[in-house]
Protein backbone atom coordinates (compact mmCIF):
# COMPACT_ATOMS: atom_id res chain seq x y z
CA UNK A 1 0.00 0.00 0.00
CA UNK A 2 1.59 3.62 -0.73
CA UNK A 3 2.42 5.93 1.69
CA UNK A 4 -0.71 8.34 0.81
CA UNK A 5 -3.10 5.83 1.08
CA UNK A 6 -1.47 4.45 4.34
CA UNK A 7 -1.50 8.13 5.57
CA UNK A 8 -5.03 8.69 4.57
CA UNK A 9 -6.22 5.83 6.33
CA UNK A 10 -4.49 6.75 9.36
CA UNK A 11 -5.52 10.45 9.21
CA UNK A 12 -9.64 9.37 9.09
CA UNK A 13 -8.76 6.68 11.76
CA UNK A 14 -6.83 9.59 14.30
CA UNK A 15 -8.77 10.66 17.03
CA UNK A 16 -7.73 14.63 17.41
CA UNK A 17 -5.70 16.93 15.69
CA UNK A 18 -2.78 15.82 17.34
CA UNK A 19 -2.48 12.51 16.63
CA UNK A 20 -3.46 13.96 12.64
CA UNK A 21 -0.03 16.41 12.65
CA UNK A 22 2.02 13.78 14.42
CA UNK A 23 0.80 11.50 11.40
CA UNK A 24 1.80 14.27 8.95
CA UNK A 25 5.17 15.47 10.60
CA UNK A 26 5.52 11.33 10.76
CA UNK A 27 4.90 10.85 7.14
CA UNK A 28 7.34 13.95 5.52
CA UNK A 29 9.86 12.51 7.84
CA UNK A 30 9.38 9.32 6.22
CA UNK A 31 9.54 11.26 2.76
CA UNK A 32 12.69 12.76 3.42
CA UNK A 33 14.42 9.55 4.53
CA UNK A 34 13.33 8.54 0.96
CA UNK A 35 14.61 11.32 -0.64
CA UNK A 36 18.49 11.53 -1.68
CA UNK A 37 20.64 14.19 0.20
CA UNK A 38 22.04 16.98 -1.78
CA UNK A 39 25.29 15.36 -1.66
CA UNK A 40 24.82 12.11 -2.69
CA UNK A 41 22.95 12.99 -6.47
CA UNK A 42 25.09 13.67 -9.06
CA UNK A 43 25.10 16.75 -10.59
CA UNK A 44 25.45 17.64 -14.59
CA UNK A 45 28.74 18.63 -14.20
CA UNK A 46 30.03 15.89 -12.01
CA UNK A 47 28.56 13.03 -14.59
CA UNK A 48 30.36 15.08 -17.01
CA UNK A 49 33.34 15.34 -15.25
CA UNK A 50 32.95 11.85 -15.04
CA UNK A 51 32.59 10.96 -18.53
CA UNK A 52 35.87 13.40 -19.01
CA UNK A 53 37.94 11.07 -16.92
CA UNK A 54 36.99 7.69 -18.81
CA UNK A 55 37.32 9.22 -22.05
CA UNK A 56 40.76 10.03 -21.05
CA UNK A 57 41.14 6.84 -19.40
CA UNK A 58 40.26 4.83 -22.24
CA UNK A 59 42.32 6.77 -24.40
CA UNK A 60 45.65 6.10 -22.58
CA UNK A 61 44.47 2.47 -22.45
CA UNK A 62 44.05 2.48 -26.18
CA UNK A 63 47.36 4.27 -26.59
CA UNK A 64 48.98 1.24 -24.43
CA UNK A 65 47.15 -1.19 -26.64
CA UNK A 66 48.59 -0.49 -29.71
CA UNK A 67 52.03 0.21 -28.09
CA UNK A 68 51.96 -3.95 -26.97
CA UNK A 69 50.20 -5.10 -30.20
CA UNK A 70 52.99 -3.20 -32.25
CA UNK A 71 55.70 -4.67 -29.85
CA UNK A 72 54.20 -7.74 -30.48
CA UNK A 73 54.34 -7.61 -33.91
CA UNK A 74 57.78 -6.85 -34.48
CA UNK A 75 58.44 -10.15 -31.95
CA UNK A 76 56.24 -12.03 -34.34
CA UNK A 77 58.37 -10.60 -37.35
CA UNK A 78 61.96 -11.75 -35.73
CA UNK A 79 60.42 -15.09 -34.73
CA UNK A 80 59.46 -15.60 -38.13
CA UNK A 81 62.48 -14.32 -39.47
CA UNK A 82 64.02 -16.83 -37.45
CA UNK A 83 62.23 -19.65 -37.93
CA UNK A 84 62.34 -18.86 -41.72
CA UNK A 85 66.25 -19.32 -41.61
CA UNK A 86 65.96 -22.58 -39.98
CA UNK A 87 64.16 -23.97 -42.26
CA UNK A 88 66.14 -22.83 -45.08
CA UNK A 89 69.12 -23.95 -43.41
CA UNK A 90 67.50 -27.19 -42.79
CA UNK A 91 66.61 -27.93 -46.62
CA UNK A 92 69.50 -27.13 -47.78
CA UNK A 93 71.12 -29.81 -45.52
CA UNK A 94 68.42 -32.13 -47.03
CA UNK A 95 69.45 -31.07 -50.28
CA UNK A 96 73.53 -31.57 -49.43
CA UNK A 97 71.91 -35.11 -47.88
CA UNK A 98 70.07 -36.45 -51.09
CA UNK A 99 73.39 -34.97 -52.99
CA UNK A 100 76.06 -37.34 -51.00
CA UNK A 101 73.55 -39.99 -51.47
CA UNK A 102 73.19 -39.66 -55.13
CA UNK A 103 77.56 -39.51 -55.21
CA UNK A 104 77.50 -42.80 -53.49
CA UNK A 105 74.87 -44.48 -55.18
CA UNK A 106 76.47 -43.47 -58.57
CA UNK A 107 80.33 -44.80 -56.97
CA UNK A 108 78.42 -47.98 -56.14
CA UNK A 109 76.49 -48.59 -59.74
CA UNK A 110 78.95 -47.24 -62.07
CA UNK A 111 81.34 -50.10 -60.58
CA UNK A 112 78.78 -52.78 -61.05
CA UNK A 113 77.33 -52.16 -64.44
CA UNK A 114 81.10 -52.73 -65.23
CA UNK A 115 81.16 -55.48 -63.55
CA UNK A 116 77.85 -56.89 -65.56
CA UNK A 117 79.30 -55.40 -68.93
CA UNK A 118 82.61 -57.69 -68.08
CA UNK A 119 80.82 -61.07 -66.91
CA UNK A 120 78.52 -60.71 -69.98
CA UNK A 121 81.69 -60.19 -72.12
CA UNK A 122 82.90 -63.40 -70.47
CA UNK A 123 79.73 -65.45 -70.69
CA UNK A 124 79.32 -64.35 -74.35
CA UNK A 125 83.20 -65.53 -75.12
CA UNK A 126 82.82 -68.81 -72.90
CA UNK A 127 79.34 -69.84 -75.26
Amino acid sequence: MGLALRLYESLTEAPDDTTRFRLIVDTIDALEQQWPRAGDVALRSDVRESELRLQKEIEQIRSDLKKDIAELRADMHKEIAKLRGEVQKDIANVHAAIERTKVDLLKWIVPLMLGQVAALAALVKLL
